[in-house]
């Protein structure tokens, strides 16, 4: 049975059995009971260092959901990630990290844009995600929109809608203004080149 921590771009995190391609991590979110069962507690905004990592490294082994530690979680790619509100990890992926934030015009320490980039994402004591209003064609790649339909990831003229298993075969790129799922700051890093790793259909190429 799959357990619950497979992340959505608008940060819902569910039980589902398509493996990601970005391994997560925002702190303890699961209890002795929790680890039993995969389910999580409601511990989900304790800590604003909310990173992506990769799946493999120095050949450390985890037990999933152990009791006393961060909880495992899982993106199917990396722009799934930042729409969730997460960055690249300051250990795993030391380079991505320090390149991130440059493309993101921070100046200072990684916990000052952690603190940034929460009050960015969180609505405060709403327990919610936020959802600002951009126009469309002032986007950059990979950023994460809500569409009728939900999530959808932008790529050039394109939409591609996304569901727990993936991408969908893409549509036009709306026009106007439109709900965004990926926080200001991230945005701010795709507009000056940070590439995040994308898994896209092949039929794209």
């Amino acid at each position: 049975m799959p357990r619950q921590n497979r992340v959505m771009p608008t940060g819902d995190i569910i039980a589902h059995p398509t493996r990601g391609a970005v391994m997560g991590n925002r702190g303890i979110l699961h209890d002795d009971t929790a680890h039993q069962h995969g389910q999580l507690t409601h511990r989900r905004w304790r800590h604003k260092a909310w990173v992506c990592c990769v799946l493999a490294f120095k050949d450390r082994r985890r037990t999933l959901m152990a009791p006393n530690r961060y909880t495992e979680l899982f993106f199917f790619d990396e722009a799934v990630a930042f729409a969730a509100g997460h960055r690249p990890c300051a250990e795993c992926r030391r380079a991505d990290h320090r390149s991130f934030l440059t493309a993101a015009e921070h100046r200072g320490g990684t916990p000052s844009f952690d603190t940034k980039l929460h009050a960015a994402r969180a609505i405060p004591r709403a327990y919610q995600l936020r959802r600002t209003l951009h126009e469309a064609q002032n986007l950059p790649n990979a950023s994460f929109v809500l569409l009728d339909a939900g999530p959808a990831l932008l790529l050039d003229d394109m939409a591609l809608p996304f569901t727990p298993d993936g991408y969908a075969a893409p549509c036009k790129r709306p026009e106007g203004q439109i709900a965004v799922l990926t926080p200001a700051p991230t945005l701010t890093a795709l507009r000056n080149g940070f590439r995040p790793q994308l898994r896209l259909p092949q039929d794209l190429f």
